[in-house]
């Protein structure tokens, strides 16, 4: 008598172990790793002050300081070393006014902060954050009029003033400005600038969703620039629309654009992914300030591992389309990945 035997089947046997064995080492997860971070895809912002004051950590943002020039120069030294190819500059004023005038001084801390780190590492890309609300004596983006008797912000009258600090910062050897205020067509107004200036070479890395958020708390307190009354929900966009933001890019980009970004980024992947799907132009994510901040309080309680959070919500960023991160945490990383 012959028994007939069954061949059995691959899922008899065992499960497919295919996946988890590119999991196996360290070495395999890396060469198989799908989304990679440099340094190079990083953009590092620096708060900029008037020599006459010190060097200050800044409270709600460990590792983050209000720098002078030199001590920016420094920084923008190890950035370079590091592998980090550009920087981001905001600049708080030695006074300030109801229209930001101090934003435009050739002498103000942001232009003598280009000059200085034009002159001292040359092959670094600066941009600078152009926006009046640093700059005004009430903390808005622009200037305050009365309408019946609410103040708000006069859009149309802020633009030339826009294009003044624009022109301004390119003046003084900014590669790139970036308008973060959302008035519209602010874009097409410091490009028209730019250009009657003869700065046809300097872009624009327009803040192009612009979130009305929560999670810039500890950056009024860097950039001294917390609003004096009411809040920045008429021009700033609401947290929850998307199709807004992508019409508010597909006007940037027809005004001139080199750049868009999305800000804040962690809980705005989904706008992210948005921009890299419908517009060519490079993408770029804003890490901001209370990201950092909670990944720095709940790493100091012991909650969480901090560096491999940084990590991993970097990634997360680039991985949803993002092609450049600014963060507080560009030097933190590539110092790790060297």
């Amino acid at each position: 008598m012959t028994t007939k035997t069954m061949t059995p089947t691959l899922d008899a046997v065992s499960p497919d172990r295919r996946p988890r064995r590119l999991r196996r080492t360290e070495s395999i997860r890396t060469l198989v790793r799908e989304t990679v971070v440099r340094p190079e895809d990083l953009i590092y912002p620096l708060f900029v002050v008037p020599n006459t004051r010190p060097k200050v950590e800044i409270g709600s943002m460990p590792g983050v300081w209000q720098l002078r020039v030199r001590e920016v120069v420094d920084e923008a030294r190890r950035a370079y070393d590091l592998g980090i190819r550009a920087l981001l500059l905001f600049g708080l004023p030695e006074y300030k006014d109801g229209i930001g005038s101090a934003s435009w001084d050739p002498a103000g801390p942001v232009q003598s902060a280009i000059e200085a780190i034009k002159r001292a590492v040359p092959q670094i890309t600066v941009m600078a954050d152009v926006c009046l609300c640093e700059y005004t004596d009430h903390g808005h983006c622009g200037v305050i009029v009365d309408h019946n008797g609410t103040k708000d912000v006069d859009n149309d009258q802020t633009l030339p003033l826009l294009a003044k600090q624009a022109v301004s910062f390119a003046a003084a050897g900014a590669d790139f400005v970036a308008p973060s205020d959302m008035m519209d067509g602010r874009v097409a107004a410091i490009r028209e600038a730019l250009d009657d200036a003869s700065l046809t070479d300097v872009g624009i890395m327009a803040y192009s969703a612009k979130y009305a958020s929560g999670f810039y708390g500890p950056f009024r307190e860097a950039a001294e620039s917390a609003p004096q009354f009411g809040d920045r929900r008429s021009y700033q966009m609401d947290p929850a629309n998307v199709r807004e933001a992508l019409r508010e890019m597909e006007l940037d980009v027809e005004e001139g654009a080199d750049m868009i970004m999305v800000k804040p980024a962690l809980s705005y992947l989904d706008v992210i992914r948005a921009a890299r799907d419908n517009f060519d132009l490079p993408v770029a994510a804003y890490n901001v300030s209370g990201e950092y901040s909670m990944v720095k309080a709940a790493a100091e309680r012991g909650w969480i591992d901090g560096p491999r959070v940084m990590n991993e919500i970097l990634t997360s960023i680039k991985r949803a389309g993002a092609d450049l991160i600014i963060t507080y945490h560009a030097l933190e990383f590539a110092e790790k990945q060297g």
